[in-house]
């Protein structure tokens, strides 16, 4: 099966903070399966590290306040074409993040409080009719 994964879960260094979330659950299940890693945010144009970003009322903007909400949008877009061109069957991405967040991301505030939601990408792929998982479910 081909599997669309958040970039940063397999240890790439796209983070924002310029680190990754490699999760070892991820690494273990993607074993035997065609892995397409990918980040919608370095995609999208932003930097390695970059500014914080965070879903404020329905627009993404930095925490010093810029507004990333196009490159999100445009790096969402140019990632489900690669989940279409691959052929990706299902996708596990980076949970809470305004990009791949399934079920939650953070509010918008900074202050690391969490609210029921989906990421920019984590909503395209599921209007698209992708089968949208965080580590949790694997």
């Amino acid at each position: 099966m081909k599997v669309l994964v958040s970039a940063c879960l397999v240890g790439e260094n796209c983070k924002y903070s310029g680190g990754n979330n490699l999760d070892p659950r991820v690494v273990a299940w993607l074993k035997g399966h065609e892995v397409v890693p990918v980040c919608p945010e370095v995609l999208g144009g932003l930097p390695t590290p970059r500014v914080p970003a965070e879903i404020v009322d329905g627009v993404v903007r930095t925490k010093d306040g810029r507004e990333v909400d196009g490159e999100f949008r445009q790096g969402a877009a140019l990632a489900l074409e690669i989940a279409r061109r691959e052929g990706a069957e299902v996708a596990v991405l980076q949970p809470r993040s305004p990009s791949c967040g399934v079920r939650q991301v953070y509010d918008g505030t900074f202050s690391g409080r969490k609210v029921e939601g989906m990421g920019v990408f984590a909503r395209l792929l599921a209007e698209e009719g992708f089968r949208v998982l965080e580590p949790e479910d694997l």
